[in-house]
């Protein structure tokens, strides 16, 4: 007696433990890699490409980055929309309104508004950028070697790290820049890195003791890879992604506090032309020309707020939890 033959097509399996016969088209459409490119077979993405892709959709991102990246233009090139010059000033103008010309007015020094607003642009993105990048790095190294080693080193760093969080920022750049003469960004950027690192070190410690636990770490390590190789390649790469989030977060932050230390007269100082500055001299003015105070502050919120906004959309295409 002829045995029974299983007709031609796939045979897929229930969630039951059974088995469920497939016409051989409705089988080829559940072979690996199918035609949208998701199936079990389709390439990889990593956690960097699937941010990507989730940054290009996200309008958020999208807004946030055409206006850092105008304002980016306008630092490395204010002349292309501020033919003045910022110093220069004539008393008979002193508080005037818009003119032709002179959209933003004039200052209590009859200084044309717009074109120190444009030209404030260049020591906000300079002193954001430089801090935010200091910071990052000496916070990235100090807390990714505390987190990988361990034992004393992390236990010196933890306490190095509580005494500079017991530090005020605001008042620590009283005390500090009080007592500089320089008129570039430096001191302040200075300032910032110094009193900025530890959130990053701490971040960055947590985010390498997670790391190293993971099991492709454990088997390089069982493999005999070297501490530095394991670091670089292993572990930086997947740890990094905290760190980044914050730091851009931050950057918006260190705008706004080298704005601060400006007004209170102890972050940057004439001649250089900042928004912190401006806003410091035309608050006393504000009854009689308010938009001495108006065009620098509303400058500077657009900036910070260009920046969180792009941190709070690196944040949220960077979290898996939030997938």
């Amino acid at each position: 007696m002829p045995e029974p033959t299983e007709p031609q097509g796939a045979i897929a399996a229930t969630g039951a433990g059974g088995a469920m016969d497939l016409a051989t088209s409705e089988g080829s459409s559940l072979a690996p890699g199918g035609p949208d490119g998701t199936g079990p077979s389709a390439p990889a993405r990593s956690l960097w490409s699937d941010a990507w892709r989730d940054l290009r959709r996200n309008p958020i991102f999208i807004v946030s980055g055409l206006v850092i990246l105008f304002l980016v233009i306008i630092s490395i090139w204010p002349s292309l929309i501020a033919s003045g010059n910022p110093l220069d000033c004539d008393l008979a103008n002193a508080q005037k309104g818009s003119a032709p010309g002179h959209p933003f007015g004039y200052n209590e020094q009859g200084c044309d508004v717009y074109t120190r607003v444009v030209y404030g642009t260049r020591v906000s993105v300079t002193v954001g950028v430089c801090a935010t990048l200091g910071v990052a790095i000496l916070g990235s190294v100090l807390g990714g070697l505390a987190g990988f080693f361990g034992g004393i080193w992390d236990s010196i760093l933890s306490r190095i790290t509580d005494i500079f969080f017991a530090i005020p920022v605001v008042l620590g750049g009283l005390v500090l820049l009080s007592v500089v003469t320089s008129s570039t960004v430096w001191p302040v950027i200075g300032f910032m890195v110094l009193l900025g690192w530890p959130q990053i070190s701490r971040i960055a410690r947590g985010s390498v003791i997670t790391a190293k636990q993971n099991d492709y770490v454990q088997a390089a390590r069982a493999l005999g890879a070297s501490n530095s190789r394991m670091l670089l390649r292993h572990i930086t790469p997947n740890a990094v992604a905290p760190v980044i989030v914050v730091a851009t977060i931050a950057l918006g932050t260190y705008i706004a506090l080298e704005a601060t230390l400006s007004y209170l007269g102890v972050g940057l100082k004439p001649p250089t032309v900042s928004w912190g500055i401006d806003i410091s001299a035309a608050s006393q003015y504000i009854r009689n020309a308010p938009h001495m105070l108006l065009w620098p502050a509303g400058a500077l919120a657009i900036t910070v707020l260009a920046f969180i906004m792009l941190g709070d959309a690196v944040r949220d295409a960077l979290d898996p939890k939030l997938r």
